[in-house]
């Protein structure tokens, strides 16, 4: 077997390997966040919500599950900036989802997973494509919000404290 042959069976391996993780985290976004219909409506659902509404370890079942996009978007060398916003999705929907019930219905509308798999899929396609203004906005939208959470949670047990001095 020449080495150019190797080489380029090599390459044709880990393009399939490539393909196969995309289609599997299509599959489990598809699969957590709208596999199925709401008979009756237009509204799709996934196990997300479903397995979310399951007392106490449904949350984190269904958040384990979507960090499998997360981990296999690493994996593929995914931009720093499109895994933070992936990261950031999952930590939405874990924080606002562990919100009895309002949290699944959030978890419906949001789909942090299929947001998750067609960011992968977008970025994972080219070898070295880089992150857009997009991602970037995004990704320092939310730290800012979060930033400004902390800011005002610290300030409201500040004067929380004052009043009651």
């Amino acid at each position: 077997m020449s080495p150019t042959y190797e080489y380029s069976a090599r390459a044709s391996s880990s393009r399939l390997d490539r393909q196969s993780a995309v289609q599997f985290a299509r599959f489990l976004g598809d699969l957590l966040d709208q596999r199925f219909l709401i008979p009756g409506t237009g509204i799709r659902i996934g196990l997300d919500p479903i397995i979310g509404l399951i007392p106490g370890v449904g949350d984190l079942l269904a958040n384990l599950a979507g960090s499998l996009i997360l981990v296999i978007a690493a994996q593929l060398n995914v931009p720093r900036v499109v895994l933070a916003r992936m990261g950031l999705n999952v930590a939405i929907n874990a924080l606002i989802g562990a919100v009895p019930f309002a949290g699944d219905a959030f978890s419906i509308w949001f789909r942090s997973n299929a947001m998750n798999a067609a960011l992968l899929e977008r970025y994972a396609a080219a070898e070295r494509r880089r992150a857009s203004p997009g991602d970037w906005l995004f990704v320092v939208g939310v730290v800012a919000v979060v930033l400004l959470i902390a800011v005002g949670a610290i300030a409201a047990i500040v004067w929380l404290v004052r009043e009651l001095l």
